[in-house]
């Protein structure tokens, strides 16, 4: 069946790829990298509903869940793992599963990705329920760890969606909700970490992005929930109090000690000029958005 996935042909303008110049294979990389965000624009609709769903389960008490092997279960993972310091949540409410667990982020783990069994195992073992949304994501749209997964989250009554690479996938046919961003075939035959995976890394972003401001989570285009965790996460912080609400540095400094180190009760507080309590009731009667608190 490969052969007639779009994702597994050979492309025509790489034919001679091992007899080509440095410059010449970084400048067709460039030109095909080039038409990705085309083919992920096909799919707004599609990325629009699955964002929804998500935005829906976490007012609900949901999660998200990835589910991939490979570069796909790798790049779930990655971007549930950029959640929690950007947007200020728990670590469990985004989170990626790969198949051949752990051990496989790093290191290929070989025929993890054919076991459909242990697709359903490993969201058994994180509880999934119906409040959850399930987004499968698998460059051919065949891998049996993610039918696995789906199947089983469709069995609880989950939300599920796919992200794939090829049209008339088998996990899209599963998914209540199907993405499938055609990129074509690769110029290194069969290479999904490339297109594919750079089309994956987009829709990924549009959905975690979109569902968290969805929340709350964003005032104008600054991350309000970020997590001071280091030094520059720390001046990061001031320099957003000082953008939202156009004090001087020294102002948003002592805003943002007053708000326990908390960028958007720190806001708060200027913007309304209250006190650290306050601005957290009028968060909280505001379901955490700061432009209702007003």
């Amino acid at each position: 069946m490969l052969e007639k996935l779009t994702t597994e042909l050979r492309n025509p303008k790489s034919m001679e790829l091992d007899n080509k110049s440095i410059k010449e294979v970084l400048l067709l990389m460039n030109e095909e990298d080039a038409t990705v965000p085309l083919a992920v624009k096909k799919e707004i609709d599609n990325i629009e509903s699955v964002v929804k769903g998500v935005v829906k389960a976490f007012k609900n008490g949901g999660r998200l869940i990835y589910v991939g092997a490979g570069t796909s279960g790798r790049l779930g993972i990655l971007d549930a793992s950029e959640c929690p310091p950007t947007f200020g949540v728990e670590p469990t409410l985004v989170q990626g599963l790969i198949a051949g667990g752990e051990k496989a982020i790093l290191k290929a783990i070989e025929g993890a990705e054919d076991d459909e069994e242990s697709g359903q195992l490993d969201l058994k073992a994180i509880s999934i329920n119906e409040k959850d949304v399930v987004v499968g994501i698998a460059a051919s749209g065949r891998t049996p760890y993610v039918i696995g997964a789906l199947k089983y989250a469709n069995e609880v009554g989950a939300t599920t969606a796919s992200i794939s690479n090829n049209k008339h996938s088998v996990i899209g046919k599963i998914a209540q909700i199907a993405i499938e961003v055609e990129t074509g075939p690769e110029v290194l035959t069969g290479s999904t970490r490339l297109k594919a995976g750079t089309a994956q890394k987009l829709v990924l972003n549009m959905i975690s992005t979109a569902s968290m401001i969805g929340i709350g989570k964003v005032y104008e285009n600054l991350m309000v929930d970020v997590q001071p965790t280091n030094k520059k996460l720390v001046e990061r912080s001031k320099r957003i109090i000082m953008e939202a609400t156009g004090v001087d540095y020294d102002t948003a400094q002592t805003y943002f000690l007053r708000a326990n180190q908390e960028v958007k009760p720190a806001i708060v507080m200027i913007l309304l000029n209250c006190s650290y309590e306050e601005a957290l009731d009028k968060l909280e009667k505001s379901n955490g958005f700061i432009r209702n608190t007003k």
